[in-house]
Order: C-alpha cells, then sequence, then structure tokens
C-alpha cells in the first residue's frame, strides 16, 4: 500500500470511517451497464432502420459495433478497465437470431442463449428491458396506450415474452433479472383525452404482469416528454408511482434525465426507500433535457450516491446506466461513465454518515456544514487509487492508452 494512501486513510479514520469497509462494499455493488452504447441503440433486427420513440444518437465516430460478435468485444475490453463487479443490460432489440428471425411478440429465450454463454462465461449478471421503439407499430408514437386494439395487443404479447425472457436468464444465471418497461407513448400536441391512454395502459401492464414468474424484478420507468410528444406522455411520474404503490412487485425506476430541470432523483430516492424495498435506477446526465450524456463526477450524482450509502440502500438500490454518444469513442464512454459511477459510490462510503446525521439531528447546522465543505477537499483520490490497483486496473488515465490502442487495432478497421 501507497504511503498517500495510509496517510488518506488516516484522515478519513479520525472522522470515524472505516476505509477498508467501503472497499470491500464497493466492490460488491454491481453496476449493470448498458449494451446500446456500444452501437447507438441500433440493436440486430434491422441494422439500416433509424431510431425512433423520442431516442435519438447523434455523432459518427468510427468504429460502431455491427453486429454481436463486435458488441461483445466492445464490451470486454470496456469491462477489463473498469473495477468491481458487472453486470449487462439488454434491450430486446439485441436478441441474437442466427436465421431464426421472429418479430418481437414471438421472442423466445433462444434468442438471447448467446447473451446467457456470454454472461455466464463473465460471472456477470443481465438485466432486460422490452423494446417500445424502432418498429413499424410503434410508428405513431402508441404501443401499449394504443386505441388500436390488434397493435396494443402486440406490445401486450411483447411484454409477456420479454417477462418469461427474463426469468429464463435469471434462472440460467441464478440471479435475479430487472424487466424495466419503457415506452414513448404521448402526443405532440394538447391531446383531447387524457384518461383514456392511461386506461389503456393500465390495463396493458395488468396483462403483462399477471404472469407469476420467479426472478423476475419488475418495474416501470415514468419520463417527463420526448421528441415528438412534447405535450403530453401517457407514463408520466405520477401514474407510473401510483401503479406500482398499487401493485404488489412492481417498482419505478428513476431515470434521472427524465424529470423537469429542477427535479433530482437524489431527492426522490428516500422517498421511494420510505415505501418499496427496492429502487431501480437509471443513471445518466440531462444536458437541458433527457439527451443521455455520458455520466460525469458532478455534483447530482455524488447526491445520488450519498442517498443511496447513508440510507443503507447499497442492496436496495439496483444502479444501471443509460447514456449513448455517438460523437466520440464508445468503448472509453462506457469506461468514463461507470468508473464515475463507481467513483461517487465511494466518495459517498467515504462520508461519516452517522457524525453528519448526528450534527443535523442535534441542530448544529454551523457545524454540519463546515464539515460537509471540508469532506470534499478530503484525499479521495488516493484512496480510488487504491481501489483500482487492489482490483487490478488502471488507477489513472492510463486505461485510455489501452482504448487507443483497441481503436487503432479494431475499431478503425471496420469501416
Amino acid at each position: 500500500m501507497s504511503t498517500r494512501f495510509e496517510q488518506a486513510k488516516q484522515r478519513y479514520s479520525k472522522l470515524g470511517v472505516d476505509v477498508d469497509a467501503a472497499l470491500e462494499a464497493l466492490a460488491n455493488k454491481p453496476i449493470s451497464i448498458h449494451c446500446w452504447q456500444g452501437d447507438d441503440v441500433g440493436g440486430f433486427e434491422n441494422t439500416d432502420s433509424a431510431l425512433s420513440g423520442g431516442i435519438q444518437a447523434t455523432g459518427n465516430y468510427p468504429g460502431k459495433a455491427r453486429n454481436p460478435e463486435e458488441l461483445m468485444a466492445d464490451f470486454d475490453k470496456a469491462i477489463s478497465l473498469i473495477p468491481g463487479k458487472k453486470r449487462i443490460n439488454l434491450h430486446a432489440s439485441y436478441a441474437i437470431f442466427d436465421g431464426d428471425k421472429v418479430d418481437r411478440d414471438n421472442l423466445e429465450p433462444k434468442h438471447f442463449a448467446r447473451w446467457v454463454e456470454y454472461a455466464r462465461s463473465r460471472g456477470i449478471g443481465i438485466d432486460f428491458n422490452p423494446t417500445y421503439f424502432s418498429h413499424p407499430l410503434a410508428s405513431d408514437g402508441l404501443t401499449l396506450s394504443n386505441p388500436d386494439e390488434t397493435i396494443r395487443t402486440f406490445w401486450i404479447n411483447h411484454g409477456i415474452a420479454c417477462r418469461r425472457i427474463a426469468a429464463y436468464i435469471a434462472k440460467e444465471l441464478g440471479c435475479p433479472v430487472l424487466n424495466n418497461v419503457w415506452i414513448p407513448d404521448g402526443y405532440k400536441d394538447t391531446p383531447a383525452d387524457r384518461l383514456g391512454p392511461r386506461l389503456r395502459l393500465k390495463d396493458s401492464l395488468d396483462r403483462i404482469f399477471a404472469e407469476k414468474l420467479d426472478g423476475v424484478i419488475d418495474c416501470v420507468e415514468s419520463k417527463v416528454f420526448g421528441i415528438g410528444v412534447e405535450s403530453y406522455t401517457v407514463g408520466s411520474s405520477e401514474f407510473y408511482l401510483s401503479y406500482a404503490a398499487s401493485r404488489p412487485g412492481v417498482y419505478v425506476l428513476l431515470d434521472n434525465g427524465h424529470y423537469h430541470p429542477t427535479e433530482v432523483v437524489s431527492d426522490k430516492i428516500p422517498s421511494l426507500l420510505a415505501f418499496f424495498d427496492k429502487v431501480p435506477l437509471h443513471v445518466t446526465r440531462a444536458v437541458r433535457w433527457d439527451s443521455d450524456h455520458v455520466v460525469l463526477f458532478e455534483d447530482e450524482l455524488k447526491e445520488i450516491a450519498k442517498e443511496i450509502v447513508r440510507n443503507d440502500a447499497m442492496d436496495k438500490v439496483l444502479i444501471g446506466l443509460d447514456f449513448f454518444d455517438a460523437s466520440i469513442n464508445r468503448v472509453a464512454a462506457w469506461i468514463i461513465g461507470t468508473r464515475n459511477m463507481q467513483k461517487a459510490l465511494l466518495y459517498a462510503l467515504l462520508q461519516p454518515n452517522k457524525k453528519l446525521k448526528e450534527l443535523q439531528d442535534s441542530g448544529r447546522f454551523t457545524e454540519l456544514m463546515m464539515l460537509q465543505e471540508e469532506l470534499k477537499t478530503f484525499p479521495f483520490g488516493d484512496i480510488w487509487e487504491e481501489y483500482c490497483e487492489s482490483q487490478k486496473v488502471p488507477s489513472d488515465e492510463s486505461w485510455f492508452d489501452t482504448v487507443k490502442q483497441y481503436e487503432t487495432d479494431v475499431l478503425l478497421k471496420r469501416g
């Protein structure tokens, strides 16, 4: 161990922080890393189709993954430079057909068998998402709330199929699978009927969740608005919170880009922890709107991590990432975003949370402010470097040399 680490450890110890326990907790907390950063949310159904459903990836940086083999290889390179436990978060549009292509309402576990083998061989878990966008039957922006019963039934059957796939993955890997429902449904301009679409969505969800399945953690994800549905979103925060609160076994996923600009997910986490035993997250970075920028080590990310740690919720809050940037090296984007999420967790684990709470509860607000500010310049970086070294990954910017070499040897040769 370095002298700098030992000195940093002693400084934190004076405030009652157990650095070794913090490092152990961080090493055991899995982060679910989204597959769709690697190919700009393209998937493997129709490689030439455009994104729809209020989703857009901008940029044309060379080297995008074009098939399962390339996406898996890129993900391997990324996770080799990320410390700690990892999971991979899949969308249904990443089914691997091997010549047996079916539409989304007929997806089966066999279409994800190669992903299961991939995860098993690397000792990582999988999370799952039905894909309600970029499909001809979602071209009008309505899926589970569609007034056309034929179209709505198609999407209900897709949701049912995805839950069964999630159950299969959970059984095969021996760990639960978070199955997250997000839909793009809404209207561009002021609707004449706000209740009807939500009643149809409520019925659709009830039919999707009707089957009891082991190993599946069901959740629903709201959004304030999207491109093309600026005036009305069917799956609003109020709708999904009410739905989950009234349906045992269904949880609300918080995406920190899916709320009004002045709302913060860090404040929502403890609110949900008062009522739910699990709180799933999609961590992203919104720049004025839900723009899914790469996660940076900034204030709101630190506050999200603090609420997870100080509320003893490391096992309750299920952390996934959700960003996609086609303007920079995609592998580097994965690494930067995931390492920043882990840095934020370590930063939170190194806070003297018991002492800070005591200061608040005793009304010693001046001392509380002073200590919170002093902690900002504590030698956190020395602890992070020790953690990375113990995890056998680069502790500094030297990881980028590996990515640049991979870009030269692999990515730039894809054309």
